[in-house]
């Protein structure tokens, strides 16, 4: 009767050989958790500048002459920004925890109800801090904006 055992040179050939696939899986396993934090963390940058883009993009859409004001409406802090002279424009503002939207006649009242919510902020306070330059403050940070056309009639400075 033969018997045939296994040689060191094929267990070591298996045990390498596992070694290697074991290293390789790990690394998989490490490389898509750092992936996964590092994606979390460019969205949550992207959220955060998203908000005060879109002040920006806005404003940029509306540039004309006298189409920034920002007010006061029953107690709420109002950043207008008129859409040419059709009477019409955003109203941008910050209620109970939400940054919204409203279009619509400028002289008409807020209605948050129909607003469309742009994000989430418990702090909004807009303001001209210099000759048709203005500052946005919300969560996310502050962002400024120059009205190129000039002419602002901008009555009120905001608070929160």
């Amino acid at each position: 009767m033969e018997h045939r055992g296994g040689s060191k040179v094929g267990f070591y050939t298996m045990g390498v050989a596992c070694l290697f696939l074991t290293v390789f899986f790990l690394t998989v396993v490490f490389g898509a958790q750092t992936y996964r934090k590092i994606v979390a963390g460019q969205t949550g940058n992207n959220e955060t500048r998203a908000l005060l883009s879109y002040l920006t993009t806005c404003m940029k859409a509306n540039d004309t002459e006298g189409s920034v004001r920002i007010y006061q409406e029953e107690g709420i802090s109002v950043l207008s920004i008129a859409d040419g002279s059709s009477g019409y424009g955003l109203r941008i503002y910050q209620y109970e925890g939400s940054l919204l939207e409203d279009y619509g006649k400028l002289d008409s009242a807020l209605n948050p109800a129909a607003a469309q919510v742009i994000g989430e902020t418990e702090v909004f306070r807009a303001e001209e801090v210099a000759p048709d330059t203005y500052a946005v403050t919300t969560d996310e940070g502050k962002v400024l904006f120059r009205s190129r056309c000039g002419g602002s009639t901008t009555e009120v400075a905001a608070d929160e």
